[in-house]
């Protein structure tokens, strides 16, 4: 009997050990899963009266509407690491997605990015696929920006970037990115078709500075080379700045090098969790008529200063209230009034709604 017991035991341990050997290795066989989302939508009213949308006096990405209320974007982000490897998966549906991937068609304009990682060591990590890009301060979901409209330079610089990249962290907050990718904003592209990226960071607790490079030869053989710095200061809990300024040179066949720049300051001002202000002041320069339109005239050919006051309200958890005040002024009549005649100002209204999870 007292064998059939010390039996019985040494069954039932190890029966409990291979048991708790089978948990732990399903544990440790589990990765990280994060599962974000957002949805926004905004009313605009521009104070030109514009009749159509044509005339809604809206330059920048994303906010081309007038007197009607617009879904912006419904977003869903799955990240998944298990030890050195992961993939990012990030969809949208609306106009801010189909803007923002605008070189693609169909069922491909949702994806906004879709990536794969692998860090092999601490210091060192692997990306290929679609990401956003490096350049600007601004980002394409709304809920990590404190302006809902979008600036100029934001709306004609890079949104996205297809190929490979390595980013590289040193001691004391210094970072070097380099990568080879499509032409910008470009699923897919010809094999002799590469565009060179880059960035050098160095970020404290108080002072973030990026200097960005993009550069290479588009689809239609078009060079150019753009050059940006971002940088944010955090002066104290309830007051922040924000710089954002970029330059890009273009230089297409048997044509002289051409040039357009920006540049934009954010003032921010918290004065408790629930409340924010934004002010973002913005000087814009495509004098040489540089940016197009698609029968390749000159969209700008001038110089545009815009302000933006915008208010965050932060009812509860995961919910942004922002109202917004704009006003653009060109230093030609670019803009148009109710009676088709043109301006060199407008002034805009605009409320947006941003849930985020």
């Amino acid at each position: 009997m007292r064998k059939i017991l010390l039996l019985t035991k040494t069954i039932f341990i190890s029966g409990a050990l291979l048991a708790q050997d089978a948990t732990t290795n399903e544990v440790e066989d589990k990765g990280d899963l994060q599962i974000n989302g957002s949805v926004d939508a905004y009313y605009r009213f521009n104070f030109n009266h514009a009749k159509s949308v044509q005339q809604a006096n809206n330059f920048t990405s994303f906010t081309n509407s007038h007197n009607s209320f617009e879904l912006g974007m419904a977003s869903l982000k799955a990240s998944y690491t298990k030890g050195k490897a992961g993939i990012v998966v990030d969809l949208g549906f609306g106009t801010r997605a189909k803007e923002f991937s605008y070189a693609e068609s169909g069922i491909t304009q949702s994806i906004k990015q879709a990536y794969i990682t692998y860090a092999p060591t601490d210091n060192i990590k692997l990306s290929a696929g679609k990401w956003g890009t490096h350049v600007g301060y601004e980002l394409l979901d709304p809920q990590l920006n404190r302006n809902y409209s979008m600036s100029y330079m934001f709306s004609y610089g890079p949104f996205s970037h297809t190929g490979l990249k390595a980013d590289f962290t040193f001691g004391e907050g210094f970072g070097v990115m380099a990568g080879v990718t499509n032409p910008t904003d470009y699923l897919s592209a010809p094999w002799n078709k590469k565009f060179i990226v880059g960035q050098i960071s160095k970020t404290s607790e108080k002072v973030n500075v990026y200097l960005n490079y993009v550069g290479g030869k588009d689809t239609a053989a078009i060079a150019s080379n753009q050059l940006g710095l971002t940088a944010t200061a955090k002066i104290t809990d309830k007051f922040s700045l924000g710089y954002d300024g970029t330059v890009k040179f273009v230089k297409a066949p048997d044509v002289s090098s051409q040039s357009w720049w920006g540049s934009a300051l954010y003032v921010n001002v918290d004065p408790s969790d629930k409340f924010g202000i934004t002010l973002r002041g913005e000087y814009f320069d495509d004098k040489k008529g540089v940016i197009a339109n698609a029968d390749g005239s000159a969209l700008f050919g001038t110089s545009i200063v815009q302000g933006t006051l915008s208010f965050n309200f932060k009812p509860v958890s995961g919910l942004m209230i922002i109202p917004e005040f704009r006003i653009d002024s060109a230093k030609d009549p670019i803009f148009t009034k109710n009676s088709g005649d043109g301006t060199k100002s407008t002034g805009t209204f605009l409320v947006a709604a941003v849930y985020s999870f």
